[in-house]
């Protein structure tokens, strides 16, 4: 059997989440390898009981990985392990990313840049054309859009994106065998040629609300910043503006009057310093660093003659955005003290920019 189906088994096996899965694979190197282990060893790996033992055991899961493998080849399904090279970057620094994503369309996940644009389902036309603007004003910089494929805020820049011809896709809460709602299949159809539809979730997973928080966390954990552009004080985009913040990323709000609800929670995030305030598009391209060398300066550093080893390996995990050091040291594998030294070597070559709060960028 192919390394994907275990898997895919593995993951899809009862009481095994994404960090679990994730341990069983380092312990054993391989999922093919936590199907041939004993309960005696699986029980060693932290988090592991008898009853998730038995689980694995049971190969109960097999028949999902069959189906699953089946729609794959015949759908023409991208599939990204969580240590592959092309699973999104941004994505796999954080721990509870997930251990499988599938993935139908054209897109490059790790380009420069990354934005996620998310917002109420209900979105005024002062909301519609403020999302529309957005876009519009950063399309010289061809950011990859990302969102959810809801109604509203999220459909508006899709198509808006799609119309600019920017990359753009949706992360949705449910398997790639269905679109929801129906009403925007012909939005997806369109996007699999520039960008696509990418879930976390198998074939035959309904939308169900439990899915949506883990969804915004994928939207939130692959972007390098998050703009809500209308939203209500409580509903899925707080939920992704919170989780933006949890993951170091920059996250903007565009505010609104006092008295409309949809502009409240916009108003609640940038008071309550969750969110920068975004008056316009320049704004965005400013604290973000999108400037026209960014591409240019990337292609400097990896070109650099001097770098070693070590050195090269912090500059990788920078290419995704700002990095806070917690995750430098976690990520690099280094102590904080060799860290230390190595990130000063690079601020003196002006290859890597401390900021506030323990936070790094590339220059």
């Amino acid at each position: 059997m192919d390394e994907l189906f275990y898997q895919i088994a593995l993951r899809q096996s009862n009481y095994i989440g994404d960090i679990t899965a994730k341990h069983l694979y380092n312990h054993f190197g391989s999922a093919q390898a936590v199907f041939g282990a004993k309960q005696s060893e699986i029980t060693q790996v932290v988090g592991v009981g008898e009853v998730a033992a038995n689980s694995i055991l049971s190969q109960q899961s097999f028949h999902i990985a069959e189906r699953e493998m089946n729609f794959i080849q015949k759908n023409k399904v991208q599939t990204f392990f969580y240590k592959d090279a092309a699973y999104p970057k941004r994505l796999q620094r954080i721990e509870g990313a997930p251990f499988l994503l599938f993935f139908q369309g054209n897109a490059d996940f790790n380009l420069s840049q990354v934005l996620a644009v998310v917002g109420t389902r209900k979105p005024t036309e002062v909301g519609k054309r403020n999302c529309e603007q957005l876009l519009a004003g950063i399309k010289e910089y061809k950011p990859l859009i990302v969102s959810g494929l809801a109604y509203g805020v999220d459909i508006c820049a899709h198509k808006k994106a799609l119309a600019l011809g920017l990359p753009t896709i949706g992360v949705v809460a449910h398997g790639l065998d269905m679109i929801y709602p129906a009403i925007h299949q012909p939005i997806a159809a369109q996007m699999l040629e520039n960008g696509g539809i990418l879930t976390e979730f198998i074939t035959q997973t309904e939308p169900n609300p439990q899915n949506f928080p883990m969804r915004n966390r994928v939207i939130a954990g692959m972007s390098d910043a998050v703009v809500v552009v209308e939203t209500a004080r409580a509903g899925g985009s707080i939920i992704t503006a919170e989780l933006a913040n949890d993951y170091q990323k920059d996250v903007f709000a565009i505010p609104g009057r006092l008295e409309d609800e949809f502009s409240q929670g916009c108003n609640w995030l940038i008071k309550t310093h969750k969110a920068s305030l975004l008056e316009s598009w320049e704004d965005l391209v400013y604290v973000l660093r999108w400037d026209k060398l960014t591409e240019h300066k990337a292609q400097q550093v990896q070109l650099f003659p001097e770098l070693s080893s070590e050195e090269t390996k912090i500059v990788d995990i920078l290419r995704g955005g700002q990095v806070h050091l917690d995750l430098l040291v976690r990520n690099s594998g280094m102590s904080v003290s060799k860290l230390a030294s190595i990130l000063l070597d690079l601020e003196f070559k002006a290859i890597v920019k401390p900021l506030a709060g323990k936070n790094y960028i590339l220059c």
